[in-house]
């Protein structure tokens, strides 16, 4: 599954909202940069006319009045063209901040489910090369393109005054241009936003194959993930070839209409210029501006094909806005701790159930061991026990009410999932706990990294909690990190835990005290724990058997052992070990 891209009506009118939120900015620049363009058009005005007063034999005293008046107009300009740029550049950053943040709150709030179907690439693509694409044309090309598109307007409105014959010279190109502009907007987008999804598909293969290096060593799978490199490369080189072939035709176009209307207006005045249709003054002035608007007619063809690439990637961050809700979150409050499961069942896919009504009715305050053979449904069962995703049938409810109806922030102070995956962010220890609990003291932070039994190498760092970490700081080990990772959930202070074979990665030694120091912390919440450890379920009040997506044994570990049943048989095997 891929995220939606937004269609062209959903993304201008999401445009016109996010830039209609700062309409008093927008209308005061462009009132700047239509006074600016008036003043760039006022010169060569003035100079056409100053030749004609020079060959109507005008005086020195009226020639130097007039260039008294140009350098006037010529500072007024120049001053109306820095306040101009400088409120379009705040306006673009402002525009650019706003759309940034957006977009971050959306997909930081995105359904796990949804984010897990759609891949690595595709969201990493969107939230970096095409914000980045965006990023451009919005900081830098908002003031260029109005500069460009109001000097054109008022530039062909000076030239219509000045001389409608004459001014004709600067429409000679514009049926080719329209003709040109036909073909390659209905296709430029589409290969846009095709070439922006290869970078993403690109993107993914990289991303998962480095995050997973010693897994393609040990597998051997370099030459299989190589050759879908090379194919997500070839896809990218297709497709930008076919986008740079448009570029081509688009700008030899436009060569053709910057170059002509100079030379037409040569020839047109000249012509008329006998009959007395049109004066000298009046060929320098539409030529002065055939000459000046050269270079904006330029600057647009540069700037359609980058607006033709924002789109593209616009369409794919406001898609990000179309994925629907996967849950919707009533005022209902639990009325206890009380969590239960009533024939739950589960599909990643609708024709592949993973959980077969599963239920369950958990004491408040009991520690639930879930084991099973890999592939058993446990990790699932743990995912919906933590309101993660909604189940396809049955309920989980605490305190009557389905955890898929909670609002997200109620729902954290109920349960948590700590999994097997980890993420340590870059700053300080103290500001990874604290994305747990932002008001946090150093007491509290210090009590909950000794709750989880880390406050031996805590103390050794020259900074303690002051140390920085992630991607610029100190690496930490991966028991560290996982370490760092469950004191967050100790700061969020939930009345259920579900840890998804949370101490994976620590040596069983080290995993046990790890669990039994989470077990003081943790007195009197409910947990639900899920591991291959079987000491786990030993420790535990009861023990939850999953084969194949059903519950096949509820009991204590003594009575389950006594059973002689599946339990019976991972408990001795994995005593043998």
């Amino acid at each position: 599954m891929k995220l939606p891209v937004a269609h062209n009506r959903f993304l201008w009118r999401r445009v016109g909202r996010l830039f209609g939120a700062y309409r008093l900015q927008v209308v005061s620049v462009l009132i700047l940069q239509i006074l600016a363009a008036v003043a760039a058009v006022a010169l060569p005005y003035i100079t056409g006319d100053i030749i004609d007063r020079i060959d109507g034999g005008t005086t020195l005293h009226t020639v130097m009045v007039m260039m008294g008046i140009a350098l006037v107009i010529v500072c007024v300009g120049a001053v109306l063209t820095y306040w101009a740029e400088r409120n379009s550049r705040i306006l673009g950053e402002t525009i650019f901040a706003h759309l940034r943040e957006d977009l971050m709150e959306t997909v930081t709030h995105l359904p796990l489910s949804v984010v897990e179907e759609a891949g690595t690439g595709d969201l990493l693509g969107r939230t970096t090369r095409d914000i980045e694409r965006v990023q451009f044309v919005v900081r830098q090309g908002l003031s260029s393109v109005l500069t460009i598109t109001t000097t054109i307007i008022v530039t062909f409105g000076a030239a219509i005054l000045t001389s409608p014959p004459l001014s004709v010279a600067l429409l000679v190109p514009i049926p080719a241009v329209i003709v040109v502009m036909r073909w390659y907007l209905p296709r430029t987008v589409p290969a846009y936003r095709a070439g922006a999804s290869a970078w993403a598909s690109m993107s993914g293969v990289i991303a998962e194959t480095m995050d997973q290096a010693e897994t393609v060593d040990a597998a051997r799978l370099m030459d299989r993930r190589n050759l879908k490199l090379d194919e997500a490369v070839r896809e990218v080189w297709r497709l930008e070839r076919y986008t740079a072939w448009q570029r081509i035709i688009l700008w030899s176009t436009l060569i053709v209409a910057v170059f002509l209307p100079i030379g037409v207006t040569i020839l047109v005045g000249s012509w008329l210029l006998p009959y007395g249709i049109v004066t000298v003054g009046q060929i320098t002035t539409v030529a002065l501006y055939c000459y000046q608007v050269r270079g904006p007619m330029w600057d647009m063809a540069f700037w359609i094909d980058e607006i033709q690439s924002s789109q593209a990637a616009l369409g794919r961050i406001f898609g990000v806005d179309m994925v629907q809700p996967d849950r919707q979150s009533t005022d209902d409050i639990p009325s206890d701790n009380h969590l239960n499961v009533h024939d739950v069942r589960y599909a990643y896919r609708a024709d592949r159930e993973v959980l077969h009504g599963v239920s369950l009715d958990l004491v408040p305050g009991e520690t639930l061991a879930v084991v099973g053979p890999s592939g058993a449904g446990k990790s699932t069962l743990g995912r919906l026990v933590a309101g993660i995703h909604p189940t396809t049938s049955g309920h989980v409810r605490v305190g009557g009410v389905d955890l898929v109806n909670l609002p997200e922030d109620l729902l954290h102070k109920q349960v948590i999932l700590v999994s097997q995956e980890h993420h340590v962010f870059v700053g300080t220890i103290a500001d990874n706990l604290r994305l747990a609990k932002a008001d946090a003291t150093a007491d509290e932070l210090q009590s909950a990294m000794s709750a989880v039994g880390a406050h031996s190498w805590i103390d050794q760092l020259p900074d303690g909690l002051a140390t920085a970490v992630g991607a610029s700081g100190r690496e930490l080990s991966p028991g560290q990190a996982q370490q760092l990772a469950l004191a967050r959930i100790v700061l969020l202070n939930p009345h259920t835990l579900v840890l998804d074979e949370a101490t994976s990665l620590m040596d069983p030694s080290a995993a046990r005290s790890l669990e039994k120091s989470l077990s003081r912390v943790l007195e009197g919440r409910t947990v639900v724990a899920i591991a291959h450890r079987l000491h786990t379920a030993h420790d535990a009040d009861r023990v939850a058997v999953m084969i194949d997506g059903r519950l096949a044994e509820l009991g204590s570990h003594e009575a389950l052992v006594k059973a002689g049943g599946d339990y019976a048989s991972l408990w001795h095997s994995w005593q043998s070990e």
